[in-house]
């Protein structure tokens, strides 16, 4: 693996996603975050002249910096939408039931995180924006300046697991009846008085700025809307791999493969299961988390998680 420079964006669990895929030479793929197309990359290395990579974004800064070598593949697509409409897309190109495997790689790419004006990262002074589509939306700052103060303290308790959401959540609201937080430092500087300094384990800022980024994007929903739609996407065999960075993300994942890995929960234990509510999906092996050698190539991969299934 290569060494990381500055805006590199190295694929994480690049070789164990691949593998979880079960790629076929001759398979249609869709890849529903494409990013900086490192994992794109080597799936298409995997198909052959009949193979298939379809690929979604809905960063255009991403779309606008795809490498040539892969938008001139003939067997590839790249899409500009949201994950959730993964079942529409399909509908669109007639897969549904034809796809050989279906990857998701959430969260933010080093990309947006190394690039000051994205407004993701609270060691990057910015503007304060946070939007993974530019195109549309409110940008972190406007609705820091609009959001109530209870709607705030219960963004960043569900969405950042932040237990000094309430002291955060007021001196965010004092402090922007004095000037307003443009800046992802303004917001940095804000949290940090907020939250005693015996605490300062972690960056102070850093629940808060996941919590904010994770609630203007629809992350979860947008997550779920996707899973759900792998099941009418994927072909019978097909491989479902998601990569997820935080436990909100991989609770989710893991509920999901769980609940579809079994019957109906009221013809659980039956013998006789209708085809419509038996098993939908396998769970293939356990979470897969990046290797000390990963790790120490590509920090920001020790909190990836792995979890693989396969449609029945």
């Amino acid at each position: 693996m290569k060494v990381k420079n500055e805006n590199d964006h190295i694929p994480v669990l690049l070789n164990e996603a691949i593998a979880g895929l079960n790629i076929k030479k001759n398979g249609i793929y869709i890849d529903g975050t494409f990013g900086r197309g490192g994992h794109s990359k080597e799936i298409l290395n995997m198909l052959d002249k009949k193979g298939h990579l379809y690929a979604i974004d809905r960063d255009l800064q991403a779309m606008d910096e795809i490498d040539p070598e892969i938008e001139s593949d003939l067997r590839f697509e790249l899409i500009k939408d949201e994950m959730s409409e993964l079942k529409n897309i399909a509908m669109g190109k007639a897969l549904i039931g034809k796809i050989d495997g279906l990857l998701f790689d959430l969260g933010v790419s080093s990309p947006q995180l190394d690039q000051a004006s994205r407004g993701f990262s609270f060691q990057k002074d910015g503007p304060l924006d946070m939007r993974m589509d530019t195109t549309k939306g409110m940008t972190a700052a406007e609705w820091l300046s609009t959001v109530s103060e209870d709607k705030l303290r219960t963004v960043l308790f569900q969405y950042g697991e932040e237990k000094f959401s309430s002291r955060i959540a007021r001196n965010i609201v004092k402090n922007r009846n004095i000037a307003p937080l443009k800046t992802t430092f303004d917001l940095v500087n804000v949290v940090t008085q907020a939250v005693p300094k015996m605490h300062f384990k972690k960056h102070p800022a850093t629940k808060t700025f996941q919590a904010i980024r994770i609630y203007i994007n629809d992350e979860l929903s947008q997550l779920e809307s996707a899973l759900t739609a792998s099941i009418d996407v994927l072909k019978s065999g097909g491989r479902l791999c998601v990569i997820s960075f935080h436990s909100l993300e991989d609770r989710i994942v893991k509920r999901f493969i769980k609940n579809a890995s079994l019957e109906t929960k009221q013809y659980r234990g039956l013998p006789d299961v209708p085809k419509e509510f038996q098993p939908q999906l396998k769970i293939i092996g356990k979470a897969v988390r990046a290797t000390i050698a990963e790790i120490g190539v590509n920090v920001r991969s020790r909190s990836a998680v792995l979890r693989i299934a396969e449609r029945i």
